[in-house]
């Protein structure tokens, strides 16, 4: 009998005094995606219980049961707007204070994403004096690593002001300045990033391990103690958690690490996207920056041309994609080039265009679309060039042709309206072209709108 009275105190306790807890990506100052039904999710000490959540906006009420300790609704939200607060009530009651409506981004990859202000940014000073925007909102995820998905992760949202800027991804910042600029409404990103970590990290473990070329890709990369290498690690500790909240879409920056093993990255890198959209369960926009040049081991190695390659290959084979081109903007000499604005307007242009219908807005520098043999020379078209291309110095550079032999030589290159004629002395019967094909190819060819035309193959040739 005195088992039984203490085991019903405990529950009667835990019922009375017990508590009900959210997710840290649910938190003050969060910015929710407008117009949607976000998810609202959490646990309570208490088995079963009843549990009510709604926004101020409308005071309008949703209700669902709590099944051993886990819950989770759905919470429709208006047009973009705020202040407001989430109320979550069961045996307590929560507030969430100062919720923006609006749109929300996530930014991930390896350092060039992770990189804030204090690493190093071009005007540094007066980008930071001049980053008070309280319409922004920060979550910054800690790096952590895990052998299985986790449901909860530390970090908080943040006010945009110049002391949370200068401690935040530079890149994220800048393409969220930019979408809130043009866009009129609130602006939330979460940044998971970390530097150095290959693709692999960023998938589920399974992916790769039952996949017999992507888990012997896998085996080539090198252990680090600085980040992790193995598969799924970063995803189980850093993105699954993050899975039920709705976001508009990604930015992605990522790829140096995986010049170990660029031929898998082929297969990797989408694979990663269309996981990550399994995961949230719909077709998120997915825009990611082909890496920068740099000298490498070698300049002239072409082992991150082939990353670059298959970032390509990413965007013209997997719908609701786009890539910004840096061969512009790099520096052989630092592989964290500190032009981190023109990165983030360039990923700006592509959410501007394509996710929310921006009319006159330019995108895209000109992607090779297709060859013609005339003679001796071979006739580039490409896509993003309607307007016209152009160059930038005297004569087009990093354009090399091969025969059938798969020898390429340096060749010389010519405008001709949105076309490019090459040819080299050397090969008297053409059969492909690469252009930017090293690691550290510096070309000067754009389109009208100043973009920068990304490295190309006109080959399918084994790469090696």
């Amino acid at each position: 009998m005195k088992k039984l009275f203490g085991l019903l105190l405990l529950l009667f306790a835990s019922n009375t005094y017990g508590e009900i807890w959210l997710p840290s990506i649910l938190s003050d100052n969060m910015v929710l995606q407008q117009q949607s039904n976000v998810t609202i999710w959490g646990w309570t000490t208490a088995t079963s219980e009843e549990i009510t959540v709604y926004g101020t906006w409308n005071n309008e009420k949703v209700t669902t049961k709590a099944f051993q300790g886990v819950w989770s609704l759905q919470l429709p939200t208006p047009k973009a707007g705020g202040t407001y607060s989430v109320i979550v009530e069961g045996h307590e009651k929560l507030e969430l204070r100062n919720v923006l409506i609006g749109e929300v981004w996530l930014g991930s990859g390896q350092s060039n994403m992770q990189w804030t202000p204090k690493h190093g940014l071009d005007n540094a000073e007066e980008e930071i004096k001049n980053a008070n925007y309280p319409e922004i909102r920060f979550f910054q995820v800690a790096q952590k690593i895990s052998d299985n998905p986790q449901d909860q992760l530390k970090g908080k949202w943040e006010v945009c002001t110049p002391e949370t800027m200068e401690k935040f991804s530079s890149v994220a910042y800048f393409f969220v300045r930019e979408l809130h600029q043009n866009l009129g409404v609130p602006v939330g990103v979460i940044n998971s990033s970390w530097g150095g970590t290959p693709v692999e990290v960023w998938l589920k473990k399974e992916l790769i391990t039952e996949d017999t070329e992507l888990k012997k890709a896998a085996e080539k990369l090198n252990e680090v103690a600085w980040w992790p290498s193995n598969p799924g690690l970063a995803y189980n500790a850093m993105i699954h958690p993050i899975t039920k909240f709705n976001i508009a879409g990604c930015i992605w920056y990522q790829g140096e690490s995986n010049r170990v093993n660029p031929v898998s990255y082929y297969k990797s890198f989408p694979l990663m996207i269309k996981s990550w959209r399994e995961e949230w369960g719909k077709d998120l926009p997915f825009y990611f920056v082909q890496i920068a040049p740099y000298k490498y081991d070698d300049p002239m190695d072409t082992d991150a041309a082939h990353v670059r390659d298959a970032q390509l290959y990413t965007m013209q084979n997997l719908d609701n994609t786009g890539m910004v081109v840096t061969n512009d903007i790099g520096n052989l000499e630092n592989i964290h080039p500190t032009n981190k604005q023109d990165v983030g307007h360039r990923l700006a242009l592509w959410a501007l265009g394509k996710t929310y219908g921006k009319e006159g807005v330019e995108y895209s520098g000109p992607v090779y679309r297709s060859k013609e043999i005339k003679n001796k020379k071979i006739v580039l078209s490409f896509d993003y060039a309607e307007k016209g291309l152009m160059q930038k110095g005297k004569d087009l550079r990093e354009f090399f042709i091969a025969g059938e032999d798969g020898v390429f030589y340096p060749a010389k290159a010519k405008i001709r309206g949105n076309t490019v004629e090459v040819s080299s002395s050397k090969v008297k019967k053409p059969t492909a072209v690469r252009f930017a094909f090293t690691n550290g190819a510096l070309p000067n060819l754009f389109n009208s709108a100043g973009l920068p035309a990304s490295a190309f193959r006109t080959d399918n040739w084994e790469l090696k």
